[in-house]
């Protein structure tokens, strides 16, 4: 019987079937499989740093917002520059993933990375998420599968949606600063079948002197027959949130100085900044697995709709109406993905698994960047109509050699066609890029409780369309070079993953990762900018500890070197740093369950500093937050829950950059730390009711 080796397949189908895509699996058999804390993954994986996070881990955590979710992903940072309703800031493995460049994201077989965005390519807003029906969470970090495409080179995390609920839930929280929050959620029989729902209202002023005014509505509606491996879904979503931002502040303007004034931590500069999106999507999937095969099929119609309205530099362009600037998006997005494994050979301890797949996906997408004041537009700078199509195919082969030895070989072709229609003749037309990207894993387990691992890869990132036919700067028109469609990443990690210790599992992994440019669409400025090779090196280390039947630890650090490859050999600078570029994280985590009606948890996150600029001359401070919640449960359908929030009240950063800007009353621009503040400790107050 061949082990399997990828966390998304049911332990008792994997056996059999090493690499079906990820299933929504259904909530009862996801915690028959992972309950607790990271069960144990010997066996289950292709490399140190992939694994899966179940339903009772991610309960346990204590998030602010839905994104923080993802931290389950050991390494991985989500912060937050501006108002709640915006996309997260992440980091991982050396990377400042900006909105999510780099970072693969999915959710119930649906890529939320959004291409060719008005505000940054990759663009990840997670607030859509309910975090009472998700199931899993499965990540990998690196290009080292033939099943990841597009921003998949610094990590992928896949998000399941329950099929079933163990039983009806409705929930009221309530906290300060105006927070409340509702949930309903339930899964009856429906016509041999079950019939999932779920809605969220939820608003939130936050600490901010305008208040965030974030209120959302969000819901799921699916149909499902059958099992995770046997049977389909069909699923509706619909998300809708409106807020003010209070976006990164300047240093000087809280410490006085030249500004002739202070301003409070928590105060903003533009108090008209802000935003709305809007996220409806209609999904189906289907699944069949017998004794020797494995097929799945599955398609998605998406819509978003986002109004963003910034400014970053106050008056330093314009010293009249100041700089704000509006990037409204909206996009149908369209996929349909399958793939079918079958049992390629057999012989004595020698068995192979086949897998074909491919990807289809086509943006249709309507964007810009205008000058505005106080959200009404002063000036166009650039209005686009982009058609971005990618088609993929891919074959991978899972061989288990023995009981020790097993391989994963694959690859993947990658073609993608860019048309871009707008204001500017010189700036449209079409373009095309193709990629092939191979990827090797091999894993040696001589030993009963610990596996090695080797993993080489290939993947890739797309750029904005806008960039591979520009001819001119929308703003200066000056000249500019057009740029490639797709850039190459080349990745190697060695890794251990160790259960040898009882009631322990230790993973440790060394990784490089190069990328041949790190071209970026500048979606502030409207136009490409054309980034130096980089490579990154980094160390991981996780471990978790079962101390007892009701205490769980968890410990996770990781640190990074990243450098830029390029610059300017005449000046000695040839391998500068790559300002934002995350160094040392780490969490410590504490979990207590089953000790009687009481749970709880703790967690405390280090997010280390980073170089601001390319000579290391400006750095970020380390920030330090710790967030808990404890529990009580009154009888067995009833629970009561309370999270606290940055419990030690620090006055730390939630994210830095480095910039020129100019304040209304200053004659010039002036370089300067621009930051925007953690939250101050607060806590929320949750009633759950289950029948």
């Amino acid at each position: 019987m061949f082990r399997p080796t990828h966390t998304k397949i049911a332990c008792a189908v994997a056996a059999l079937f090493l690499h079906t895509p990820a299933l929504a699996d259904d909530f009862v058999l996801q915690r028959v499989l992972v309950e607790g804390s990271r069960t144990s993954q010997i066996g289950m994986t292709d490399s140190a740093s992939s694994g899966t996070v179940g339903a009772k881990d991610l309960e346990n955590r204590t998030v602010y917002r839905p994104g923080e979710l993802l931290e389950a992903t050991p390494g991985l940072i989500a912060s937050q520059h501006s108002g709640e309703g915006k996309a997260n800031q992440f980091y991982l493995r050396g990377f400042n993933l900006d909105h999510g460049t780099d970072l693969a994201t999915w959710v119930d077989g649906m890529p939320v990375n959004q291409r060719s965005h008005a505000h940054g390519q990759g663009w990840t807003d997670l607030n859509f998420l309910i975090p009472e029906i998700v199931t899993r969470l499965d990540y990998r970090k690196g290009p080292y599968s033939a099943t990841d495409g597009d921003f998949a080179s610094a990590g992928k995390a896949s998000i399941a949606y329950a099929n079933r609920l163990v039983s009806p839930l409705a929930s009221v929280t309530l906290g300060q600063d105006e927070y409340a929050r509702t949930v309903l959620a339930a899964s009856p029989e429906l016509a041999g079948g079950n019939l999932l729902y779920a809605l969220e209202l939820m608003k939130n002023d936050g600490p901010w002197t305008r208040p965030d005014g974030y209120r959302k509505i969000n819901a799921v509606l699916r149909y499902s027959r059958g099992y995770a491996n046997n049977g389909w879904t069909v699923t509706a979503m619909h998300y809708r949130g409106h807020w003010n931002a209070t976006d990164q502040i300047p240093l000087r303007a809280v410490r006085g100085g030249q500004s002739g004034g202070q301003i409070g931590r928590f105060d903003a500069i533009d108090l008209s900044d802000g935003g709305e999106a809007q996220r409806s999507s209609l999904s189906g999937s289907w699944r069949r697995t017998t004794q020797d095969t494995a097929s799945s099929l599955s398609a998605y119609a998406i819509r978003n709709r986002l109004d963003l309205y910034s400014n970053f530099t106050y008056f330093l362009n314009d010293p009249v109406n100041g700089d704000q600037f509006a990037q409204p998006d909206r996009r149908v997005t369209t996929g349909l993905d399958g793939s079918h494994t079958w049992h390629a050979y057999k012989q004595g301890e020698i068995a192979s698994d086949m897998t074909v797949g491919f990807q289809l996906q086509n943006d249709n997408i309507f964007n810009g960047l205008y000058d505005t004041r106080a959200r009404r537009r002063i000036a166009t700078t650039r209005e686009d109509h982009i058609v971005e199509g990618s088609a993929a195919v891919y074959l991978e082969n899972a061989t288990m050699w023995s009981k020790a030895l097993r391989t994963v070989v694959g690859v993947r072709a990658n073609a993608y066609r860019f048309r871009v229609d707008g204001d500017r003749p010189e700036n449209a037309g079409r373009a095309r890029d193709s990629l092939v990207t191979p990827s090797l894993s091999v894993a040696y387990g001589p030993w009963q409780h610990t596996e090695l691992y080797f993993n080489y890869g290939h993947g890739f990132h797309s750029n904005d369309a806008r960039g591979t036919v520009a001819t001119v700067d929308p703003k200066t028109l000056d000249p500019v070079d057009s740029t490639a469609g797709l850039v190459r990443s080349r990745g190697v990690e060695l890794g251990l993953r160790t259960v040898a210790i009882p009631k322990t599992e230790t993973t440790v992994s060394v990784y490089r990762l190069d990328f041949d440019s790190e071209l970026t669409y500048i979606g502030d400025a409207g136009n490409t900018e054309a980034g130096d090779p980089s490579r990154r090196y980094g160390v991981e280390l996780s471990n978790s500890v079962r101390a007892n039947k009701w205490l769980t630890l968890n410990f996770d650090a990781a640190y990074a070197r990243a450098r830029s490859r390029g610059g300017n050999p005449a000046e000695g600078v040839t391998h500068a740093r790559i300002p934002g570029a995350v160094e040392g994280v780490a969490q410590l985590g504490l979990t207590v369950d089953r000790a009687g009606p009481w749970s709880g948890a703790l967690r405390l996150r280090y997010f280390g500093p980073r170089p601001l600029i390319e000579d290391d001359s400006v750095r970020s401070r380390a920030s330090l937050t710790l967030n808990g919640r404890v529990a009580y449960r009154i009888g067995k359908d009833m629970r009561i829950e309370l999270e606290g929030f940055n419990l030690t009240n620090r006055r730390d950063s939630a994210i830095d950059y480095y910039y020129a800007s100019r304040l209304p009353n200053e004659a010039e621009a002036v370089d300067d730390i621009h930051f925007h503040p953690i939250e101050p400790r607060s806590f929320r107050l949750s009633f759950t009711k289950n029948w």
